[in-house]
């Protein structure tokens, strides 16, 4: 089973979210308890709202236990900041036409968020910036074709 990388950030946002979801699993049986007993099941639209709720429910925990089971959870604030680029680094580019400041931080698939500028470690992005060092240029294919950067920090927070 390959592992697969995850922030601390990324494990603690599972777990809570499992947590939600088995405290959720009996006031969803109680809900299927008190629909059953209303009588006929075949019309009944609250026994069959309750089921399907349950199904995904289920389907969300199993979801989670299999990608914390499969996680590992990298912490770059233990590791020591060599300038490159890794998973979970902070990552400042400049880019090199418009001089424009972007910053990201390489995540897990599932925490991947860019508005809050947090790039998958398997988006174009990060593949292009893996390994590389403060300092250097890179060329990234972007939607709008390539550009260059220059990678200007690399944090470990």
């Amino acid at each position: 089973m390959e592992k697969v990388p995850m922030t601390v950030r990324g494990e603690k946002l599972l777990r809570d979210e499992l947590e939600r979801l088995l405290k959720l699993r009996p006031q969803i049986s109680q809900a299927i308890a008190e629909a059953r007993e209303l009588g006929d099941l075949k019309e009944n639209a609250e026994y069959h709202a309750a089921r399907e709720e349950q199904g995904i429910c289920e389907a969300q925990i199993r979801d989670i236990e299999y990608k914390l089971s499969v996680a590992q959870v990298i912490d770059v604030t233990k590791m020591e900041n060599t300038g490159k680029v890794i998973f979970g680094a902070t990552v400042t580019l400049i880019d090199v036409d418009t001089e424009e400041e972007k910053r990201y931080q390489i995540v897990g698939d599932d925490e991947a968020e860019i508005k809050a500028g947090r790039i998958s470690v398997s988006s174009p992005i990060a593949r292009g910036l893996i390994g590389k060092s403060e300092g250097d240029e890179v060329s990234i294919s972007t939607p709008g074709g390539e550009k260059l950067f220059e990678i200007d920090r690399v944090e470990y927070l």
